[in-house]
């Protein structure tokens, strides 16, 4: 008995270390953010007040709706296309089950130009409309607005669907099919079934996608600035670089931290106390419906013309540029943009995943609302803007500079100079605190599908908490720690405002040297660079996707 006692004892002691560790890692990450916060409550000048009768209303109006509609857009495709190529056969499934998430290698405003490009007045589509039908001006037709609030929201529908898709996936794939014999046992049908049993057990998969989604749908600048779609992002920046109040821009970006902490909440309250792991051991092959020929060609179309749109489209277009203008890109120092942002990518992916695998576990040993509050508060970061988030990381690591710098003066008389802040590492610290969310949601949300009794089997076998997460925690959420990680690596590739401010001098990564061609309307000499940053997400798409088909045990 005194045996039993001094192992739970030992087991207690080693959960408030990982306690510790949580409320550590939580803290650190959540200094940045409260940065902001400082840097808000600065004087804004009176720009605020001017704000609340002119342009906010606005702002926040068409927030929301840009919210509403890719709530909706990316629930709907993610998770239809799902449900579809795990469930069902039809023709070309096997393709697209990875296919279908291509489009997040994409960035939104890469799409934006290219979609813009081809539908435009002066594009393609209607090009060719007015030459078959001799139309010769816009007053002979109806077409509608590209550069709208509804375009804006299909072209990141369209990107950002596959944060839904992927983990609405993995969660049909782990799911008990006898579930679905039961419903079907009962007089229900493929699509009922559906509704009523896969949709509430995937539905924390599902939340957390869907405010991944939405938390890069607050931070986008790119997309709804080239369609002219005023929202507090771009109010942000009109702000801070036009209006040149810093505060200002960061009181805008606390409205923006608020929105993120009201879907957190909401996500939370959802789902409450209700659990979501299932309770049998039984593993059996999913049963492979056959769709009847029309059926099966509508799925077809169906989960084809989201690839289509969202890679096949803008791949084609950047190839056609790339071929054209290579040379050009090879000229500006093209391989060492390659360079630079790879091992950045590679380092904030490691990082973000080992950070979002300790936060989660932490919080799934002591879920006290306290560390749960501190570990959420750590991943808004998410949905802060990239440059006004940079601001707040400048800020302590110039402290730290600065205090290491004196430190080094007065014991050795040999200054440092900055050893963080404008240099690799800063970026990486940065890319960690913006980027932590998708490790921590991913990894929170495929521990929360493991059964507690788990986790009591482990200690009464002498396994603590460490040795727990080692031999029993790792392996099962093996396919989301890579997900995590590829899913920082893409986006890290892709980041661009807080590149540009966190970077050091003379250095660029792909984003930054695509952006300063773009913004000098030579987007052709700069495919190539686009290109590959759409490649570079290619590769851990076809991993992630390989790694949900085999996320389930006994697959085929």
């Amino acid at each position: 008995m005194s045996a039993v006692i001094d192992q739970f004892q030992r087991g207690n002691a080693a959960a408030g270390l990982w306690t510790a560790v949580t409320l550590s890692i939580g803290a650190l990450i959540a200094v940045p953010l409260l940065s902001v916060l400082v840097i808000a409550m600065g004087p804004a000048d009176g720009i605020w007040a001017h704000l609340l009768t002119t342009v906010l209303p606005v702002y926040v109006s068409n927030t929301l709706w840009l919210m509403l509609g890719v709530g909706i857009g990316t629930i709907t495709i993610g998770t239809s296309t799902a449900w579809l190529v795990t469930m069902y056969r039809f023709p070309g499934r096997r393709v697209l089950s990875w296919a279908l998430l291509l489009p997040l290698a994409v960035p939104s405003y890469i799409l934006a130009f290219v979609i813009t490009d081809q539908l435009e007045y002066a594009g393609a589509v209607q090009s060719s409309l007015r030459a078959v039908f001799g139309w010769t001006s816009a007053r002979d037709y109806w077409f509608p607005e590209i550069r709208s609030l509804g375009g804006a929201i299909v072209v990141m529908s369209l990107v950002l669907y596959p944060y839904v898709y992927l983990l609405a996936r993995a969660a049909f794939l782990e799911q008990c099919f006898a579930l679905f014999e039961v419903s079907r046992s009962l007089g229900r049908g493929p699509f009922t079934s559906f509704v009523t049993v896969a949709i509430p057990l995937a539905r924390p998969a599902i939340a957390v996608g869907v405010s991944l989604a939405l938390m890069e749908t607050l931070n986008d600048f790119g997309t709804i600035d080239f369609f002219a779609v005023a929202t507090l992002t771009g109010g942000i920046f009109d702000v801070w670089l036009n209006m040149n109040s810093t505060a200002g821009a960061a009181q805008l970006a606390v409205v923006l931290v608020t929105f993120a902490l009201v879907l957190v909440v909401l996500e939370r309250v959802s789902r409450r106390s209700r659990r979501y792991h299932s309770t049998s051991s039984r593993v059996q092959a999913l049963p492979d419906y056959r769709l009847a020929r029309g059926w099966g060609i509508a799925s077809t179309i169906w989960c084809a013309l989201p690839v289509a749109l969202g890679f096949g489209l803008p791949a084609a277009v950047l190839c056609n540029y790339a071929a054209e203008f290579y040379a050009v890109t090879l000229e500006a120092d093209y391989f060492r943009y390659v360079w630079n942002s790879v091992r950045l990518a590679t380092w904030a992916a490691a990082v973000a995943a080992a950070l979002g695998i300790l936060l989660a576990y932490g919080v799934r040993l002591a879920p006290r609302r306290t560390i749960r509050g501190l570990a959420e508060l750590a991943t808004v970061g998410y949905a802060v803007p990239g440059a006004v988030l940079a601001v707040g990381i400048l800020v302590p690591l110039g402290h730290i500079d600065n205090a290491l710098d004196e430190l080094s003066r007065g014991l050795f008389d040999a200054p440092l100079g900055l050893l963080i802040s404008g240099t690799a590492t800063g970026l990486v610290v940065g890319y960690v605190v913006r980027f932590l969310a998708l490790s921590y949601r991913t990894l929170d949300a495929s521990l929360t599908r493991i059964t507690p009794s788990m986790d009591g089997a482990a200690r009464t076998l002498g396994c603590g908490a460490g040795a727990a997460l080692r031999r029993v925690h790792l392996p099962l959420v093996r396919p989301s720690v890579i997900t995590a990680a590829l899913l920082v690596f893409v986006d890290t590739m892709k980041e661009l405002p807080l590149t540009l401010i966190l970077r050091p001098f003379d250095f660029d990564t792909l984003a930054t040297f695509v952006y300063q061609y773009a913004s000098d309307e030579l987007l052709e000499e700069s495919a190539l660079g686009a290109l590959t940053i759409v490649a570079a997400g290619v590769l851990p798409v076809l991993l992630m996707s390989q790694t949900i088909a085999h996320s389930r045990p006994g697959h085929r």
